[in-house]
């Protein structure tokens, strides 16, 4: 087939401009159409993501300077001349690269599919490509290609093998997008590049390493609509069965892929995935040593699972192809739990039960497993809004049954005798008859003197006047994304979120708001409304919001609230006079006094 490109070009540098930041190049959407390869990856829940390229080699240093965030990115980070970073390729030499190891780590954890780095936006090749000398058989004294060894590895256990390609970015090349400090992107032919690399090579990888589950796409451009569904209309015909991540750009994936570090706060139907890294980088930093640790992990994957997606967690080898010890350690453990506890992750739905103090719930037919990551300080779980017939409850890891009652449509579970092994997360299933409830979006938010901590969060509350519900990103370090669901937009009285609360015990509540604020905005006046009583505040200055730039919030005490009577409250956060945007609401907390 003659290649798309020869037939639709068109001018170069009209669809992508050159502000256009990295998190609105992420395409979330899907295309819809449920692909007839697409089971296997809404059972797989979790899965191991790669980043490995020359920049492992770098570790997060150039010219004997430290950078932080996103070691991929380095390249770009240092503005390094092409001239000068191809010569890495040279003593890229990864002699303790070993694919069995690799395999087995991922067998381990409890991964059920795999996707590695066949090439990053450096532009350089981790595979045998004919396309390029830029590539790790060509350029560098290993002389080897790692991924076919690995493709090969990982099928031999049983896990779903894949590969990232960066079809736009590609700061090696004259006419591959984003390298602004070595070319002129007006000046680029984006098409001239999709002819004569990306296209050649996502038809090697599609062709020299076996079935592929997935292509990961990343950062699309360069292309319209009808160009991008040609484009994977000509690659589906080397592999139908293959899933397309959402990344391939204009809504035509096959699941989505949301931002980078991105949880949905609600669940979401299709298939989807959420990826993050196991430290702040994606691809390996000396000096980058924030891991997540075994109970993060863990929570991480209920909590992803909860809402209806996959977790895919990132590690990344060093220049040697070692993988970082704490990445082994704790990515085993992860493991080791799932062993016990994976019929509660594996092949699940999100839960029916919304998100409560105590954990999250996720679902298969008549069974609702409880992940009980909080362990409320009476033993006594309540599963509010179970109207089903319960047939019994137990501990999913010795299947010890439990006593529990029904009152009304709450479910009340004991767990009086469920050991405490200092488990991240203790999971108790409950089995059901009849059929599975739907979600219920406008369940009260639960509150109880159980646990230290309620938070009641911004995507649970009904907005009126200007006041909306808005995910806002930002980053910690470069590329180190961060996603937060707040309530913006509050400018006068009629600007209100309110949330409904159900308190189950009596007694006194410190409510307290977590906010951003800017300087600019503080000082403002600003009402907490409960059933009808007011409770005044005055906002605090915390910082600006600035996408490149951490979000401070501040958790900010404004009442003590007496509770005479358990049962439905209705909470407000307000402007008490028109001004200024009052907040960025997250949450509201309610800690009771002891």
């Amino acid at each position: 087939m003659k290649s798309i490109f020869l037939v639709l070009a068109f001018s170069t540098g009209f669809l992508v401009s050159k502000a256009q930041g990295m998190e609105e190049m992420w395409d979330k959407s899907a295309s819809g159409k449920e692909h007839p390869n697409i089971q296997w990856f809404k059972d797989a829940k979790f899965g191991m993501f790669i980043h490995w390229g020359l920049y492992s080699k770098l570790a997060g240093v150039w010219s004997g300077k430290n950078y932080y965030g996103s070691g991929e990115w380095i390249m770009n980070q240092a503005r390094i001349p092409v001239k000068d970073y191809q010569k890495i390729a040279a003593s890229f030499n990864p002699v303790k690269f070993n694919a069995g190891e690799w395999a087995q780590l991922a067998k381990d954890a409890g991964v059920k599919y795999m996707v590695i780095t066949a090439k990053h936006h450096e532009g350089f090749s981790m595979f045998d490509s004919k396309v390029t000398d830029f590539d790790i058989v060509d350029a560098t004294p290993y002389k080897k290609d790692p991924m076919k060894a690995l493709s090969e590895a990982t099928r031999s256990l049983g896990i779903q093998f894949g590969f990232y390609y960066s079809q736009f970015q590609d700061w090696y090349e004259p006419n591959g997008g984003k390298n602004t400090w070595d070319f002129d992107e007006s000046k680029k032919d984006y098409q001239l590049y999709y002819q004569k690399k990306a296209i050649p090579q996502l038809k090697e990888l599609l062709t020299n390493y076996g079935p592929l589950g997935i292509v990961w796409f990343d950062t699309p451009g360069g292309m319209s609509k009808e160009q991008t569904q040609q484009f994977i209309n000509e690659l589906r015909q080397l592999q139908p069965n293959s899933l397309f991540s959402s990344r391939v750009g204009q809504g035509l994936g096959d699941y989505k892929d949301f931002g980078d570090s991105e949880v949905p706060p609600v669940p979401i139907k299709g298939a989807w995935e959420s990826v993050y890294t196991h430290n702040d980088s994606w691809g390996y930093i000396t000096h980058d040593m924030n891991f997540k640790s075994t109970a993060e992990i863990i929570r991480l994957l209920a909590n992803v699972a909860s809402k209806g997606g996959n977790l895919m967690l990132n590690v990344g080898p060093d220049g040697e192809g070692n993988i970082p010890y704490y990445s082994v350690k704790y990515l085993r453990e992860t493991g080791a739990w799932l062993q016990k506890n994976g019929e509660s992750i594996y092949a699940t739905t999100a839960g029916f039960v919304p998100e409560q103090p105590w954990g999250f719930t996720t679902s298969k037919p008549g069974k609702l497993f409880l992940h009980v990551v909080n362990r409320p300080a009476y033993d006594l779980v309540l599963v509010p809004g179970f109207k089903n017939n319960v047939l019994k409850v137990y501990s999913l890891t010795d299947k010890k049954n439990l006593s529990f009652e029904k009152k009304g449509t709450d479910l009340l579970v004991r767990m009086k005798g469920v050991k405490n092994e200092q488990s991240p997360n203790t999971v108790l299933v409950v089995e059901y008859s009849g059929t599975e409830p739907a979600y219920n979006e406008t369940a009260p938010v639960t509150i109880a003197a159980a646990f230290e901590t309620n938070y009641i969060n911004a995507a649970f509350a009904k907005t009126t006047g200007a006041a909306k519900i808005q995910p806002l990103t930002y980053s910690h370090y470069y590329g180190d994304w961060k996603h937060t669901t707040c309530v913006t937009g509050m400018q006068n009285p009629a600007d209100g979120a309110t949330f409904s609360v159900r308190i189950i015990d009596q007694g006194d509540y410190k409510l307290i708001l977590e906010y951003a604020c800017p300087e600019s905005r503080s000082r403002q006046e600003g009402i907490l409304e409960v059933n009808g009583q007011p409770f005044l505040f005055r906002t605090l200055r915390t910082s600006e919001f600035d996408r490149k730039a951490p979000l401070l919030f501040i958790k900010h005490p404004v009442a003590i609230l007496h509770v005479e009577k358990p049962g439905i409250y209705t909470m407000t956060v307000k402007p008490a006079k028109t001004g200024a945007e009052l907040m960025k609401l997250k949450s509201i907390i309610a800690e009771p006094v002891q």
